[in-house]
């Protein structure tokens, strides 16, 4: 496979973007199509100790606003919401003690950067190669310029960007090497937990190459302005790539459900994974097997609060484990679903199908090693049939879930699915078409749920809008930043 170069950025005329004219060597769309199947951190460096990367979008800027397609052009700057929502960035991560902050050299970024940074005594790091994607003429359009000027090309970028070129150059391809670059420096530093501030698609392309996944992979994991993703690097005994776990991802200012487009585009159909509320311990459980065990206290707060998050989308089903937490989470959803349309003494209160799906049923081994999710290792730690049943099941409860989305354009359908957090990290990699080996590459907490749209209908590919979402659970929700159980010193 030929190497990819790596641009510098363009120079700027009348604040659009002129294309270097010498094209860069990229990978053959069939070299693209045939690469290997993917393996999590493959391509990154060796670590000696373990790492805590925390990725950051930049907030609101004036081309976003506007519709513009920016690129790695420098003439936007952050809007008054723009500020906002990085001053909520600076308060989310307020407690963290960061030992290093990477920040692209644009203006929308560095701004960014210089208010989560405040109060802090280490320089920010510029880095190049952590620019938006260079999109050549297509920066500084409107959106709709760019598919009236460019018609085919700009449908390709849009339907698929991975193999889109545009002035002589593969975009996504490039970017994707630049994130590789740029792992190597990240990772380099001396710092424990480092911050990383850039863009849009930059951040895709880290949150990807991370994990080993290609290009195809480009908004699929979606990055919204300020949101937060958090990655966990922990070395292997001996030589190679460490293992990487994604804590989180886009961890956003605003509410994940809220009405919206998906990537950019529209989309009407959605599956919630909503991880089942803290249950009790196996020593308070009096009836036979860990699957018997109900909500406790903070259990229940947790299911309470996923229902008031959830208040403002309409429901239409509730997929769920027959497991007893399951049942209980997705019963106080149900609840303040069917009542939330019903504020006057004569009002019908709305329907929402509910349905027990054994698929999502975990074993006993599973709610054992709850907490040992996210740690390195906690699959190799496990016997091999119990995840080779989860991971069979699973298949069949993925395909029931898409079932309960309609073949249309036009219907909107919002399915949740309730169940333990073993299940949903199967789910996840199922949706990305990923092999069962990757589910320690993702973290759950109990409470948290995630989110997938799919604007082409559940025939098309599933776009992940949030990983181990929290923030609804207020002060009972598990911090941004907090360490891994076996790794302290984060």
């Amino acid at each position: 496979m030929m190497l990819l170069l790596a641009p510098a950025p363009p120079a700027t005329t009348a604040g659009r973007r002129t294309a270097p004219r010498t094209p860069v060597r990229c990978s053959s769309v069939h070299e693209l199509e045939r690469s290997p199947p993917p393996r999590p951190g493959a391509s990154l460096p060796p670590l000696r100790a373990a790492k805590r990367v925390v990725l950051v979008r930049h907030g609101q800027s004036t081309w976003n606003a506007e519709g513009r397609i920016q690129g790695s052009s420098d003439v936007s700057v952050l809007t008054p919401k723009g500020e906002s929502q990085a001053e909520t960035s600076r308060q989310m991560l307020l407690s963290d003690s960061f030992d290093a902050c990477f920040t692209s050299p644009l203006a929308r970024s560095r701004r960014t950067a210089e208010i989560i940074w405040e109060g802090r005594d280490d320089d920010l790091i510029p880095d190049s190669d952590l620019r938006e994607i260079d999109l050549y003429s297509f920066q500084g359009l409107l959106k709709h310029e760019g598919k009236e000027r460019y018609g085919v090309v700009y449908r390709q970028w849009q339907k698929n960007a991975a193999n889109f070129s545009i002035d002589g150059h593969y975009p996504v391809r490039e970017l994707w090497h630049r994130a590789q670059s740029c792992w190597e420096r990240i990772l380099a530093h001396e710092g424990k937990s480092v911050l990383v501030v850039a863009h849009n698609a930059v951040n895709q392309a880290l949150v990807a190459t991370s994990l080993g996944l290609g290009a195809e992979y480009f908004r699929v994991l979606l990055q919204s302005n300020c949101g937060v993703s958090v990655l966990d690097f922990t070395p292997k005994t001996g030589e190679g790539p460490p293992n990487v776990c994604l804590n989180r991802l886009n961890q956003t200012p605003n509410s994940p459900v809220a009405a919206g487009s998906s990537g950019g585009r529209k989309t009407s159909k959605r599956i919630i994974l909503a991880c089942q509320g803290t249950t009790q311990s196996s020593s308070e459980i009096s009836l036979g097997g860990m699957g018997y065990a109900p909500l406790n206290m903070l259990g229940t707060i947790q299911s309470q609060k996923t229902a008031e998050l959830l208040l403002d989308l309409k429901v239409n089903s509730i997929i769920y484990s027959p497991q007893v937490a399951s049942v209980d989470t997705a019963t106080a959803i149900c609840e303040v679903q069917e009542a939330a349309d019903c504020l006057g003494a004569d009002c019908v209160p709305r329907y929402v199908e509910m349905k027990n799906l054994l698929e999502l049923e975990i074993d006993d081994a599973f709610q054992a090693k709850q907490k040992s999710f996210g740690q390195s290792g906690w699959m190799g730690s496990m016997e091999y049939k119990p995840l080779e049943r989860l991971w069979a099941q699973s298949k069949d409860a993925w395909q029931a879930l898409l079932n309960e989305l309609p073949d249309d354009s036009e219907s909107d359908r919002v399915v949740v699915a309730v169940g333990h957090p073993a299940i949903h990290l199967a789910l996840i990699c199922r949706c990305l078409d990923l092999p069962m080996e990757y589910m320690p590459s993702f973290h759950l907490d109990d409470g948290s749920i995630s989110v997938i749209d799919f604007p082409d209908g559940p025939k098309g590919r599933g776009v992940v809008r949030c990983t181990n979402y929290t923030a609804h659970l207020g002060r009972w929700s598990i911090p941004i930043t907090r360490p891994t159980e076996n790794d302290d010193e984060f």
